[in-house]
């Protein structure tokens, strides 16, 4: 399984498991991203730490972050990918003004090398499996 079916896999479960079955038509108002960041290699650890906090920190106080996701490719660790799914629009922009997001970006700014935001369209998430 290669890291978009990853990553599609879990934002399905995690999603699923808040409203069950849905397609794209129930899926639509729902803004979706994904983040492809590559990291200097020397300061991996130091991201890794940096990024589990903020994702642990978002989750629990944003009511509209419905899921966030960071992996890193196998062979290659520096290159990072998170994915991100939230209530809506207006919750994503929320997101990047709290304080949490804000101490993120100026820890990682000297550790990430490059950065593409992928905005993605929702076809279809699953319900949890049991």
């Amino acid at each position: 399984m290669n890291i978009p079916q990853l990553l599609l896999m879990g934002a399905s479960v995690l999603t699923a498991a808040i409203s069950g079955s849905a397609v794209a038509a129930d899926l639509q108002p729902l803004y979706v991203q994904e983040a492809e960041i590559e990291i200097d290699p020397a300061q991996l650890e130091s991201y890794k730490a940096a990024v589990t906090e903020h994702i642990g920190t978002a989750t629990r106080v944003e009511s509209g972050v419905i899921a966030l996701y960071a992996v890193s490719e196998k062979d290659n660790p520096a290159r990072v990918r998170v994915f991100e799914i939230y209530r809506d629009l207006e919750a994503y922009q929320s997101h990047l003004e709290t304080v949490h997001f804000k101490k993120y970006k100026a820890t990682v700014q000297k550790m990430v090398r490059s950065l593409k935001l992928i905005r993605t369209t929702p076809i279809a998430f699953g319900p949890m499996p049991k």
